[in-house]
């Protein structure tokens, strides 16, 4: 059986009227003046397959790896519960200016309209300027007409939970939950594959054609969680050199690793694909095949469900998201 090894992909990067400038630089790659929004680091959605960077399997796509090496790159389990489908999507977004009020269905629901998986996803905070904001979950009770009223009223903002955020800062988010990035956000977002949202309210922007973007109020109203919460922000203390668990859901687990030394994970009983994100500094990541690669701020890497243990060497400092299918 021909061994597989850790692989980076090219990332796909997106437009956006409320994107910035500075994924381009945290990835250490020149500047320009493009509203980057999202950095697609890892993706299955259709028609935005990542590619593969590096290594003989350079320029295969995802969809090519996982038709080729099946479970041996994903692990049995996954094929099992998610069949020929790379079931997260990874990226880096960069909020210049405030991101729609938004909520994502859940599996049941996507299927019966879109034939698509719902959308419970991650937020990691990267970095935040000191006025950095996000909306997650209300913050006050209402109903599905109570919705609606707000939405005519442009006063659903004023109904969510405000957080001012910070550098280290973790949001889950369930699919159901009402949420919007605010401006000076950078954050490391971890999903279902899934391209589904609907958006509810766009703080009355027009294109450059002077047109609004399209709401979803109806659609949106039976697929929100109406429920509330006394806190939507994850808590969780960071240790140095040991694995911090951020999310433990049905369909990721997500560790913080900060080090400055090298650290060895086993993974020779988890059966399923691994990915890390680094988030700082520079590290050498060495897999129990004899493979090196190294990686830096800005990369996303995924190690093969055939790799038993990872060895990561940071260079001074580094931090990682480590994420696999639970």
């Amino acid at each position: 059986m021909e061994h597989l090894y850790p692989f980076t992909f090219k990332p796909l990067f997106k437009e956006i009227i409320w994107g910035g400038t500075d994924i381009l630089p945290f990835k250490g790659l020149p500047p320009d003046s493009r509203k980057i929004g999202e950095s697609w680091e890892l993706s299955h959605v259709d028609s935005d397959f990542s590619v593969v960077s590096n290594g003989r399997l350079a320029g295969k796509t995802i969809d090519d790896l996982i038709r080729e090496y099946g479970a041996q790159l994903l692990g049995n389990k996954v094929i099992a519960r998610f069949g020929d489908t790379f079931p997260l999507l990874i990226k880096f977004i960069d909020a210049r200016d405030n991101l729609s009020v938004q909520v994502h269905p859940d599996d049941e629901l996507a299927l019966k309209r879109h034939n698509s998986f719902g959308k419970t996803e991650m937020w990691y905070v990267v970095k935040a300027t000191p006025d950095a904001v996000l909306y997650d979950g209300f913050s006050q009770q209402t109903d599905a007409d109570g919705y609606v009223r707000m939405v005519e009223n442009n006063t659903v903002v004023d109904a969510l939970k405000r957080y001012n955020v910070k550098s280290g800062d973790v949001f889950f988010l369930p699919a159901g939950r009402v949420h919007a990035i605010g401006t000076g956000c950078f954050i490391a977002e971890i999903q279902q594959t899934s391209n589904i949202t609907y958006r509810i309210y766009d703080y009355n922007r027009k294109d450059a054609d002077g047109n609004g973007r399209e709401l979803h109020t109806e659609l949106a109203k039976d697929a929100i969680d109406y429920s509330l919460l006394p806190d939507y922000k994850t808590q969780y203390t960071p240790c140095m050199n040991e694995v911090t668990e951020l999310v433990d859901c049905k369909y990721f687990t997500t560790n913080l690793i900060s080090l400055d030394k090298p650290l060895t994970r086993d993974f020779s009983s988890l059966d399923s694909f691994v990915i890390y994100i680094c988030t700082e500094g520079k590290a050498v990541l060495n897999d129990d095949k004899g493979n090196e690669l190294p990686v830096k701020q800005g990369q996303t890497v995924l190690i093969p469900a055939d790799s038993s243990a990872i060895t990561i060497t940071p260079e001074k400092e580094s931090k990682f998201l480590e994420t696999y299918n639970s």
